[in-house]
């Protein structure tokens, strides 16, 4: 029977158990996971927090990871400044990145919600205001929603991936993780 597991990835934390080679030491999922046999399906940035699966059967990996399956991935982010509808419409409709142009997405303002301190803070600026948005695409080019969000003028201050497919965090704490049955 295969493993699924739900992992609410901190801040700061990389998608890979080991971090050799690297001259300083850098949290990985091995100081929060300690189950045998699984490998993360897919990756979420070091600077990106949020829902990361590990699962131990390769076919659910691959479906899970590959965009030909078009398995949703929604995203929340605060951005700098506040998108006009025209921003808006533009990530709905793909953004021209330099590796090609994005698939249609879908995008909404949404209100601040309701999520866990981040650490380190996201820095406060007085005199620029920041906001909202729920972004759900269907592939995943490399950093692709911060790219998308600074080519509509409105650089990612911070960003979570709160759900891929039917799988959401709700109910986990950053650092936490749960196996659900698949």
């Amino acid at each position: 029977m295969s493993r699924l597991i739900l992992f609410n990835k901190p801040m700061n934390v990389l998608s890979q158990f080991t971090d050799r080679g690297s001259p300083t030491a850098r949290a990985t999922l091995s100081d929060f996971i300690d189950v045998p046999g699984v490998y993360p399906a897919g990756r979420l940035d070091r600077d990106s927090e949020g829902l990361l699966l590990l699962t131990d059967d390769g076919r659910l990996q691959a479906r899970i990871a590959d965009p030909k399956f078009k398995l949703e991935k929604t995203y929340l982010v605060q951005v700098e400044g506040k998108p006009d509808d025209a921003a808006i419409r533009k990530l709905c409709d793909g953004v021209e990145l330099k590796d090609g142009r994005t698939r249609p997405a879908r995008a909404e303002r949404i209100a601040d919600p309701h999520l866990w301190e981040r650490d380190p803070p996201i820095r406060f600026r007085k005199n620029v205001t920041d906001s909202w948005l729920r972004l759900t695409i269907r592939e995943g080019k490399n950093r692709q929603v911060r790219r998308m969000t600074a080519a509509v003028g409105h650089p990612t201050l911070r960003l979570v991936r709160w759900s891929i497919g039917e799988w959401s965090l709700e109910g986990l704490a950053p650092g936490d993780w749960r196996e659900v049955p698949v």
